[in-house]
């Protein structure tokens, strides 16, 4: 969330930042200094009639003791006035903040100066790319009918049990998937990340503290009994434990990573292209998340995007990296950087993680402070990435690393998994 006294000082400057998403923000950018202006006057008329009820009924307390009791009846009269003037004013004051803070929330993030302008993926700039993509053998298959030869992934028996977009991992395909978790979990905490397991299911107070929430709402699984939402990822209750929270600066840089399962409704989302681990509505994802000093975020970003490049590279998928044009660019995020691996059997790419810097955006909304060295107290920055979403890297694996004997087992997680082919 942006916070008002920014968009006060840098109404023009922001308003020509968000052309890069397509948003015309003037209107709404002026709604909110407006409805800012509306809360500071009703705060200070609100603010002076307090003041001086408090201000007559140490009058009127005066006056009974000395005996002038007439007097201090008819001040009586008029701090019943003021009262009353004061709840007006309060409930007032409540419905413009609460205006205020809804106008907020239609607002985006604004996009850093490195974004690209631009309207969809088309418009996103590659700005790096390594590995060779493999010639595969004739036949070469896409992982679903991998899967489905090498009895690793059993999609109809998910549809059966839930419905598309669970499948069922079974046998080696349930022990690769395993083995690339602990993996990443291994690769992240020997960066210096502290492992975190976290409740699957928030509260609404958690969805609105990451952003998802009023913006990704049809996106979310929400169990209405209980008004939760299942995760659509780690990222939500990750960051949400430091909501509220005012941090020593020596505290920081906090680093944090957790697996999670994830739940995504994907509503819409039909054809060829979200096949088989595609497109899931439930799928698991290794998260990282980094609460850092304002100075030092886009230093972090610069060494996340380095840590998920070692991974990629030891896993030895081609891969190429993209920052993100203003119109694919997420609702929260100042910058972002996508990762993807090349799928030969498929003939196309495959993003597998999202690297992002959110600035200040999450930290006001989660009212997430630090104390600086002058006793200041400031938002922090939050950053978070994919390290790595397992779908669609097992559907690199599986297509890159086939063979006509079978499929290869990429070095780095033979120790993992005890087996270096699936036959």
């Amino acid at each position: 969330m942006l916070q008002v006294q920014e968009i006060r000082e840098n109404k023009e400057a922001y308003i020509t930042a968000l052309k890069k998403r397509g948003i015309d923000a003037n209107e709404v950018l002026n709604a909110v200094i407006k409805a800012d202006e509306q809360r500071r006057t009703t705060q200070a008329q609100l603010d002076e009639t307090l003041a001086e009820s408090n201000t007559l009924s140490k009058e009127i307390g005066n006056l009974f003791k000395s005996g002038r009791a007439a007097e201090a009846n008819v001040l009586k009269e008029k701090t019943t006035v003021l009262k009353e003037a004061s709840k007006t004013l309060s409930d007032d004051l409540n419905n413009t903040a609460e205006e205020l803070q809804k106008l907020l929330y239609t607002i985006p993030n604004i996009p850093n100066t490195l974004v690209p302008a631009g309207t969809d993926e088309n418009d996103n700039k590659e700005t790096f790319r390594e590995g060779d993509i493999p010639v595969l053998a004739d036949g070469a298959m896409p992982h679903w009918e991998l899967a489905k030869k090498y009895d690793l992934i059993d999609f109809e028996l998910g549809v059966k049990i839930t419905g598309a977009g669970f499948p069922v991992y079974k046998g080696k395909g349930a022990r690769l998937q395993r083995a690339l978790i602990a993996y990443f979990l291994d690769k992240n905490t020997s960066a210096g990340y502290t492992e975190y397991q976290v409740p699957h299911l928030v509260n609404e107070a958690s969805g609105f503290g990451t952003g998802q929430l009023p913006d990704k709402e049809g996106q979310m699984y929400h169990v209405g009994v209980d008004d939760l939402y299942l995760i659509p990822t780690a990222e939500v209750p990750v960051t949400n434990m430091f909501r509220g929270d005012l941090v020593n600066e020596s505290d920081l840089p906090i680093t944090c990573t957790g697996y999670t399962p994830c739940f995504r409704r994907e509503a819409g989302s039909y054809g060829a292209h979200v096949r088989g681990l595609n497109r899931l509505h439930q799928f698991d994802k290794v998260e990282i998340v980094r609460i850092e000093h304002p100075d030092n975020s886009y230093k972090a970003l610069d060494g996340m995007v380095d840590h998920v490049v070692e991974i990629l590279r030891e896993l030895e998928l081609p891969f190429r990296i993209l920052r993100l044009c203003g119109g694919d660019l997420g609702f929260t995020a100042a910058l972002t950087y996508d990762f993807e691996v090349f799928s030969t059997a498929q003939d196309r790419w495959l993003e597998i993680s999202s690297v992002s810097n959110f600035e200040a955006f999450q930290a006001n909304r989660l009212k997430l402070r630090f104390k600086d060295s002058d006793g200041n107290n400031r938002l922090a920055h939050t950053l978070n990435g994919s390290s790595l979403a397992l779908p669609r890297v097992l559907a690199g694996i599986l297509e890159n690393y086939q063979t006509p004997e079978g499929i290869k087992i990429p070095k780095v997680l033979v120790p993992y998994c005890g087996f270096d082919m699936i036959s």
